[in-house]
C-alpha cells in the first residue's frame, strides 16, 4: 500500500466573529489559493477532495455542498464529507491514496461557531434518551470533568492554569490565533471560576475559522516538496458516549489510537493536541506518555484558536508545518471530537 505524506497546510485566522455565509467559501478560498502556492499544484492536480464540517452548526442541510464552490465542483470532482473534525476526512482521505485510488488529496474543515450558540448545538451530541434532554454543555462537562480529577489527586488548579499560561505565551509567535499574550499562574488563578473549577483561561474560545492539507503518495510528494511529512501512523478509537459508562479521568481510545499509530515506537520532537480545556492536555500527555522532552502545543494549542471542525485538522497540520520547515525530524498529532474526549484520532509524522 502506497505511503503518505503531507505536503502543504494552510489555515484561516480564528476570530470571534466573521461576516460571511456559514457554508465557509468566504474563509476557506484565500487558504486554497495559498495552498496551492505552497505546493504549485492545481485544481486539476488534485485527485480527491474531502471536507470535514457540521449542518448543525451551519443551521441548514447540506451545508458542505455549498463549500465545494470554493474549490469547484466543475469539472467534475470525486468529493466526500465526514460530519464531524476535518481530521477524520483526513483519514478518508488518507485511505483512498493508501489504496492506490488516486495519489494527491486536499482535505479542508470550516466552522463558523458564531452563527449560533455554540453550547447548545454540541448538545444534540449527547445521548439523546438520557443525558441530552438535560441540555449540558461541553463546558459544563468538562467542569465535571476537571473537578474529579481534582478530587482524587491527578491535577490541581495550579497544574490548568500552567497549562493555560504556556499556552497564550507560545501563541504569541502564532498569527492565527484568538487569544494569546504574556500571563502568569498567579494572575489567572485570580479570575472567578466560569464552570467550577474551570476559569476563562482554561476554556477554548469560541471562534470561526478553516484549515486546509493537501495530502500526496510518497512518490509524488518527492516531486512536491523537498521534506515531506510523511504519515507513519494514524488510528483513531471511540469510548462510549455514555458518560457514566466510562472513566472521565482517564482517556482509553487515547492511548488505544497513540499505541496502534507508533506514538511510543521512537522519539517525538513536538506534539500538537487537541485539548479544548486545560485539564484535557495533562490526560492526553498521560494516554500518550509524552515526557517532558517533548514540546507540546508550540503553536498555542487550542487554548488559544478552537475553530470547531477544524481544530482537529490544524493541529495535524501544525504538527507537518515543522517537518516541512526543517525544525523537527517526528512529530505526533491528535484530534478529538464528542464530549470529554470521547472519539481521539492519533497521527505520527516523519520526515520523508
Amino acid at each position: 500500500m502506497n505511503d503518505v505524506a503531507v505536503v502543504g497546510f494552510a489555515q484561516a485566522p480564528s476570530v470571534r466573529r466573521t461576516d460571511g455565509t456559514t457554508n465557509g467559501v468566504e474563509m476557506l478560498v484565500p487558504i486554497f489559493t495559498r495552498v496551492f502556492e505552497q505546493t504549485g499544484l492545481t485544481k486539476s492536480d488534485i485527485g480527491f477532495v474531502c471536507s470535514g464540517s457540521s449542518d448543525y452548526l451551519a443551521g441548514r442541510a447540506f451545508s458542505f455542498i455549498a463549500a465545494v464552490d470554493a474549490f469547484g465542483a466543475f469539472p467534475p470532482i470525486h468529493e466526500s464529507h465526514v460530519e464531524m473534525d476535518a481530521a477524520w476526512a483526513l483519514y478518508e482521505a488518507w485511505l483512498k491514496i493508501r489504496m492506490g485510488e488516486v495519489d494527491t488529496a486536499l482535505v479542508y474543515g470550516f466552522g463558523k461557531a458564531s452563527a449560533g450558540d455554540l453550547r447548545r448545538v454540541l448538545a444534540l451530541q449527547l445521548d439523546p434518551y438520557v443525558t441530552a434532554p438535560l441540555w449540558p454543555d461541553p463546558t459544563g462537562i468538562a467542569g465535571m470533568q476537571a473537578r474529579l480529577g481534582l478530587e482524587s489527586g491527578r491535577w490541581t488548579e495550579k497544574d490548568l492554569a500552567g497549562v493555560a499560561a504556556r499556552s497564550r505565551r507560545d501563541a504569541a509567535d502564532n498569527p492565527y490565533a484568538q487569544v494569546s499574550g504574556e500571563t502568569d499562574v498567579d494572575t489567572l488563578l485570580a479570575a472567578d471560576p466560569v464552570a467550577d473549577p474551570l476559569r476563562a483561561h482554561d476554556i477554548a474560545p469560541v471562534g470561526d475559522g478553516a484549515a486546509v492539507i493537501v495530502l500526496a503518495s510518497a512518490e509524488r510528494a518527492r516531486e512536491i516538496v523537498d521534506r515531506p511529512a510523511m504519515i507513519s501512523g494514524i488510528e483513531h478509537r471511540v469510548d462510549s458516549a455514555a458518560l457514566g459508562a466510562r472513566e472521565l479521568t482517564r482517556s482509553p481510545s487515547t492511548e488505544l489510537a497513540g499505541r496502534a499509530a507508533g506514538a511510543g515506537d521512537a522519539r517525538l520532537d513536538v506534539a500538537e493536541l487537541h485539548a479544548p480545556f486545560s485539564h484535557q492536555e495533562l490526560i492526553l500527555r498521560e494516554e500518550l506518555g509524552l515526557g517532558e522532552d517533548v514540546r507540546i502545543n508550540p503553536s498555542g494549542g487550542a487554548l488559544t484558536a478552537n475553530p470547531m471542525f477544524s481544530a482537529g485538522l490544524i493541529r495535524i497540520g501544525e504538527a507537518a508545518r515543522h517537518i516541512l520547515d526543517g525544525g523537527a525530524e517526528r512529530t505526533l498529532a491528535h484530534a478529538t471530537s464528542g464530549p470529554a474526549l470521547q472519539q481521539n484520532l492519533v497521527a505520527v509524522l516523519e520526515r520523508g
